[in-house]
């Protein structure tokens, strides 16, 4: 009985950090655009872009994963060299956790767009991070869940 007991607890503490895996984290975000000397119409891999893809370090944040500004939400879809190095977050930072925040490149189609975005909001922000394969494990236990169709 008590093994069945410390099995349930154990089950009951890990089984919430494994289906949620969204992450919060400070980040220096930046705007390209279409026709812009870097901004073409294709991500990396050739993908047409549209409004609100972003670009991202993939090693720190995996392709798929929706990007929850504070009003809005971004998918990361494209990368390069500014982002991976976060040049921008080092040379534009004014504290230690600004100089190693990641950088986030978000898309938009016009100039003007990318402008009164960026004006609109400051240059570092909290954003929330979902993983595609936290969303699965997420969709997995709610169909797994008593009375989910």
């Amino acid at each position: 009985m008590k093994l069945l007991i410390l099995g349930f607890v154990i089950v009951l503490f890990l089984a919430p950090g494994a289906i949620a895996s969204e992450e919060s984290m400070l980040v220096h975000v930046t705007c390209y655009w279409r026709n812009e000397k870097s901004g073409h119409r294709a991500a990396w891999n050739g993908a047409h872009l549209r409004a609100g893809d972003c670009a991202v370090d993939p090693r720190k944040i995996p392709y798929g994963s929706t990007i929850i500004f504070p009003d809005v939400e971004g998918v990361a879809v494209d990368t390069g060299p500014s982002v991976v190095s976060r040049k921008s977050a080092r040379c534009n930072g004014r504290c230690a956790a600004e100089k190693n925040a990641l950088v986030i490149d978000r898309f938009f189609e016009t100039r003007d767009e990318a402008l009164a975005w960026t004006k609109a909001h400051g240059r570092f922000m909290t954003v929330r991070v979902v993983t595609p394969e936290s969303t699965a494990k997420r969709k997995a236990a709610d169909a797994n869940r008593p009375g989910s169709l």
